[in-house]
């Protein structure tokens, strides 16, 4: 027997399914057939089957059950756990960069109004002469002008930042359990959102998440043969960036080994292994001290 989406044919005789656009669809994602034994059907079996008419009737037919399927595909795609997540800390990753842009450009503009502060300003982060601005704007009652209105706005940008960064944190504690726990809500999520979300973060080798979001430094060994990179997002863990310099690779591609490990239960099992995490963090903790330490001896 052979199936399709309006039916199954076996013997020449065909037996028409029963149901609307929908439903075929969920037929046709069902349907396995052995390509050893598979036959194109064409518009006349169809006919045949008394599903429709003509040629024209069947492509009208086969076009609902394409776009009934292609719903219900996207439907599912916007259903999984991680998606809003995934939108949340890219937005987040914007934010950081509109603030940055807006507080050097901010602190240039103060610059031009007060010459003399030239030579504190390169003591001075950009950040925390907006947020003095925007502090002296308040004052003011607002009558700081253009100036002190948008360094208000910039301030209360890196506000709703922070919010949404606490908010990023817990949603990916909850979505990437045994991630989470490992590198941190935010590091993890900024992985997820490199990968392009969580089935295909565990997809991804040990090696592939250790140079995750290094990607220029790792295109620039491939074509200048330049060092190649050691770390890439995983450099924001402490576990790597308090390491000693020599064994900084070795706590990378450890902990890279771990999230790989991580990953895959997130998405399979969807909920944190104790036993699992224990020995991961007692495995990286070594890598950085007693392997370490005999490594450097060496």
């Amino acid at each position: 027997m052979q199936s399709c989406w309006f039916g199954d044919v076996e013997a020449g005789q065909c037996t028409p399914f029963t149901g609307d656009a929908a439903a075929c669809a969920r037929r046709v994602r069902e349907i396995r057939t052995s390509m050893d034994a598979f036959v194109p059907l064409d518009w006349q079996q169809a006919v045949a089957c008394g599903v429709c008419r003509d040629r024209a009737e069947y492509l009208a037919l086969l076009q609902k059950v394409c776009i009934a399927g292609s719903e219900q595909a996207v439907r599912e795609q916007y259903a999984a756990k991680d998606v809003e997540l995934l939108q949340m800390v890219r937005t987040l990753d914007e934010m950081d960069t509109v603030t940055n842009v807006l507080s050097e450009r901010v602190a240039d503009w103060y610059q031009i109004r007060h010459p003399s502060f030239s030579r504190k300003y390169r003591r001075t982060p950009a950040h925390v002469l907006v947020k003095s601005i925007s502090e002296l704007n308040r004052e003011r009652g607002g009558g700081g002008g253009a100036l002190g209105k948008v360094a208000t706005e910039i301030t209360s940008l890196a506000d709703a930042r922070t919010a949404l960064a606490k908010e990023v944190s817990a949603r990916a504690c909850d979505v990437m359990p045994n991630t989470s726990a490992l590198i941190g809500g935010l590091v993890a999520a900024r992985l997820l959102s490199h990968a392009g979300g969580l089935k295909e973060l565990s997809r991804l080798p040990a090696s592939g998440i250790q140079v995750l979001g290094a990607r220029t430094a790792l295109f620039a060994h491939i074509r200048t043969h330049a060092p190649s990179p050691k770390h890439g997002i995983i450099f924001q863990h402490r576990r790597v960036h308090n390491a000693p310099r020599e064994v900084r690779g070795k706590v990378a591609r450890v902990l890279a080994g771990k999230l790989a490990i991580a990953a895959r239960l997130d998405y399979y099992r969807g909920c944190a292994v104790p036993a699992f995490l224990d020995d991961a963090q007692a495995r990286i903790d070594r890598a950085g001290t007693v392997e370490g330490e005999g490594d450097k001896q060496q």
